[in-house]
Order: structure tokens, then sequence, then C-alpha cells
């Protein structure tokens, strides 16, 4: 993934608190010789104290047999998008019909080595804590090996830990324009309101102004 210095997180609470509302991305594993990359759809649950992120897949899921011999996977996660059309973007000395179209969006890239977990108590744990995640006020009972309802079916699916070793963020929301241009953007997605527009100009928005301030974007 690019990353401008003007897409590029002005610290790291800046990605941290947008991954922390974010838990759904893709898993890309490297496939076998010859064979495309491995990728995964799935819910997460990312501890930024441990650095780690925790899920789990069926037991037949092909991606365990790419994990085998090459344990290093990429876990993206792409939100908060929007098309920008052209004429929005024309300099303020250009007529609109040469203004460049461009996407808006938000990304952060994990780089992890993937540790496998099979043994049932160690399963248990890692799927309370996802539901600790997704459930904060519960409503399902324990996840325990051996016990119902849940313990028959921790055969059929294998828990993976994800240790992060690098994190690169991107928030592309027009930063190397100027602010005029900025500002006209920003009316026009307020203008058009459509699907992703309102994230998407809360983060052009709050990039511009702490630009304006000298402040982390956060």
């Amino acid at each position: 993934m690019l990353i401008h210095p003007w897409d590029a997180p002005t610290e790291d609470a800046e990605w941290q608190q947008w991954l922390a509302a974010h838990d759904f991305g893709q898993l890309a594993a490297n496939g076998r010789p010859g064979e495309p990359p491995v990728l995964q759809p799935l819910h997460f649950a990312y501890d930024p104290a441990r650095r780690e992120a925790v899920t789990h897949l069926a037991r037949p899921n092909p991606l365990w047999g790419a994990l085998e011999d090459r344990p290093t996977v990429l876990l993206s996660v792409v939100d908060d998008y929007t098309f920008i059309p052209g004429p929005w973007q024309a300099a303020e000395d250009q007529p609109p019909e040469h203004g460049v179209p461009t996407s808006f969006y938000a990304a952060v890239q994990l780089t992890c080595t993937a540790h496998v977990v099979d043994d049932p108590e160690a399963k248990a744990a890692l799927l309370q804590r996802q539901m600790g995640h997704f459930q904060p006020d519960g409503g399902s009972a324990p996840v325990a090996a051996g016990a119902a309802p849940y313990g028959r079916l921790l055969s059929g699916i294998r828990g993976l830990r994800l240790e992060v070793r690098e994190v690169r963020a991107k928030f592309k929301y027009g930063g190397k324009r100027s602010e005029a241009v900025q500002h006209r953007v920003s009316e026009r997605l307020a203008e058009r309101d459509g699907p992703g527009d309102a994230a998407a100009r809360t983060h052009q928005q709050r990039r511009l102004a702490a630009a304006d301030a000298g402040k982390p974007a956060v």
C-alpha cells in the first residue's frame, strides 16, 4: 500500500482509535507455489495491549494449508470510502473539467505472525475473548471445553492468534489539495450525502482542522 506523507497518520492514536471501531477485514496468506494467495473475510478482535488479533475459522478452511509453512499473513481493513468526482478536485485556477477524480478511504494493514490454536481449553479462551468483544452485554452461555452448549463444537474449528509485527495505516482524504479545494470537496460531500460520504467528510474535516491547528488528527 502506497502511503504519501499527506495520507499518513499523524500519530498512532489516529489509526488505533479507528481500528477499535472496525473489526471486520480480510486476512491474506501466501498460497502454495503457483497458486494465488488465500484471502479470507472475517471478524476479529484486536487487543492493542497484547498487540494481537484473535479469530477462528472452520477446520476445512483452505487457509490452514497456506499457514503450514508460511505463517506471515496480512490483515487488511478498509472502510469510510467514497468516490470523489474530478470537477470537485479542480484547482482554483483550473476549469472544473480538468479536475482529477479520486477515492477517499481509510485503511489499516497489520502484518502478523499467525499462531494456530488447537488445544480445546485455549480455543475456548480465545472464543470467550471474541465473545467479550462482540457481545459485551452477554446473552450467550460461556464457552468452555467439554461443556454444553459450545464444547462439542470446538472440534469443528481452529483458533488463530495474529501476533502483530508491523502496522501500516492510511487516511486518504485529499490532504495534498489546497484548503480551498478541500473545503469545496467537503461541501460537495455534504450535498451529495451518499453512502460513505458522511464518514469520509468527518475524516476530511478532522484532518483539515488538525493541519490548520498543527495538532494530531485524532
